[in-house]
């Protein structure tokens, strides 16, 4: 079958397009600049749409199968806006089973999705190992992490586990109706995520905990906005116990272990090298 991967040159939708490569899919790939998609595979077909303008995606959808579709817009994560209405044609255009990367089934998109007929599974990691690759400039630079908040925990999943969940529902079904959250084995505060870049590196790389106007200090000097300064601290200064829940969906999901901080640290050890 052609499934349909929304999102597809992303940090997660990549992995995505992979796994569905290996498992024998057919991958159709949507994108708002086809011209500059060139770092998927060469029998990925690529298509222009955006799903902010469903008008644009009636090319995409026609013959698919499943979709893989993107909950939220744009590098501000923005809610999808547009959800009844891609949910109206991608119905229309026979779509029979639909993964949505959000958090849940609340608002105008768990609506309509819900409502759409077809066999849905929501999928949300807590929180993507691949952040982590936003100190690879200090890292690299001056060998030191600088946060506040340090004692927090998330139990980040590596992407492409995240992308392997997604795969396997999308391939094999039998999650029909439910919100899967995704984990890592384990929660790891900054530090330890820092300890494991240097085992990876072998190079001597410290984590140093900021004061709030520490922070805010230091994220001026690198060009922060005042808006997203506020927005950061206040988001570490209230994350919810959830975010350090270990949960068994990738096991459940795809029959083996989540991959450790570690793991990951290891396999993307060149990004934090001087």
């Amino acid at each position: 079958m052609t499934i349909l991967v929304t999102g597809a040159t992303g940090t997660l939708g990549r992995h995505v397009v992979e796994r569905l490569r290996q498992a024998g899919q057919t991958v159709r790939a949507l994108t708002r600049t086809p011209a500059e998609a060139t770092s998927l595979p060469a029998d990925v077909e690529v298509v222009g749409g955006d799903l902010t303008k469903p008008q644009t995606m009636a090319a995409a959808l026609d013959g698919v199968s499943a979709v893989h579709l993107l909950g939220t817009t744009g590098h501000d994560h923005a809610p999808l806006q547009t959800g009844p209405q891609i949910m109206g044609m991608a119905a229309e255009a026979g779509v029979e089973r639909l993964t949505v990367l959000s958090p849940g089934e609340e608002g105008e998109l768990g609506e309509a999705v819900r409502d759409s007929g077809m066999e849905w599974t929501f999928i949300w990691p807590i929180d993507l190992m691949s952040n982590a690759l936003g100190w690879a400039e200090a890292i690299r630079r001056t060998a030191e992490v600088r946060e506040p908040y340090a004692n927090r925990r998330t139990a980040s999943a590596d992407e492409a586990d995240v992308a392997a969940v997604a795969a396997t529902v999308l391939v094999r079904g039998g999650y029909a109706g439910r919100s899967l959250i995704v984990s890592g084995p384990e929660a790891l505060m900054p530090a330890d995520k820092v300890s494991a870049i240097a085992a990876a590196t072998g190079r001597e790389i410290r984590f140093t905990e900021l004061t709030d106007d520490q922070a805010r200090r230091h994220w001026r000097a690198e060009g922060w906005p005042e808006e997203g300064i506020k927005f950061m601290l206040h988001m570490w200064a209230t994350v919810p116990e959830t975010v350090a829940r270990v949960t068994s969906t990738v096991e459940e999901v795809v029959g083996r272990p989540p991959r450790t901080f570690a793991q990951w640290a290891a396999a993307h050890a060149d990004a934090f090298r001087a």
